[in-house]
């Protein structure tokens, strides 16, 4: 008997909003999710539990945004797993840090918006080696900042500020900067 590929466990494996939101309650609970929540309460930016939002995507391309002012939002019908929700909230999680300790980061900002990209991915530990092998790419050799570059490129393009040369331009510019800034960490994780 076929499932409605909107239901738990479905045939396209689509999470309900909350399988989604217990899976973000299971990353809290995770030591570098602590760690970075309390580096953002140090830095006067307290984050509740309810910043961390499950919901269903409609014409997003990512697994997961941050909003300023809103939260962290999770795409229930784009993650299957909970390492993936894991990641997400980290990722994510380092956007949020960077806007809470940035004076004037302006999200539609080509290079701000790089810088931060850059941080996240680096910090996040979205390129891991595993992670990448599981992902296709079989480079042994520098695969991290390779990982990185096509990653901001992918998120800089839907940005409509950064059209043209602009995405790869600003993420040139900033990139030693952005790449070695591994704040709130004392080096990358």
């Amino acid at each position: 008997m076929a499932q409605d590929s909107s239901s738990p466990g479905g045939s396209l494996g689509v999470k309900a909003v909350d399988e989604v939101q217990a899976m973000i309650q299971k990353s809290l609970q995770l030591p570098k999710v602590k760690f970075l929540r309390q580096r953002m309460a140090e830095a006067g930016c307290t984050v509740k539990d309810n910043f961390f939002r499950a919901v269903v995507c409609q014409g997003r391309k990512g697994m997961a945004y941050f909003a300023p002012g809103h939260g962290i939002f999770v795409c229930s019908n784009h993650v299957t797993f909970q390492d993936e929700v894991n990641q997400l909230i980290i990722h994510e999680l380092i956007h949020a840090y960077d806007d809470c300790r940035a004076v004037n980061l302006r999200w539609n900002n080509c290079a701000h918006q790089a810088c931060s990209e850059i941080r996240a991915g680096h910090l996040s530990g979205d390129c891991h080696f595993m992670r990448e092998l599981l992902r296709g790419h079989f480079k042994l050799r520098g695969h991290e900042p390779e990982c990185i570059r096509r990653r901001v490129l992918l998120s800089l393009f839907s940005n409509p500020n950064c059209v043209g040369s602009a995405a790869k331009d600003s993420m040139e510019d900033v990139w030693d900067i952005c790449y070695n800034d591994t704040q709130p960490f004392d080096k990358a994780p």
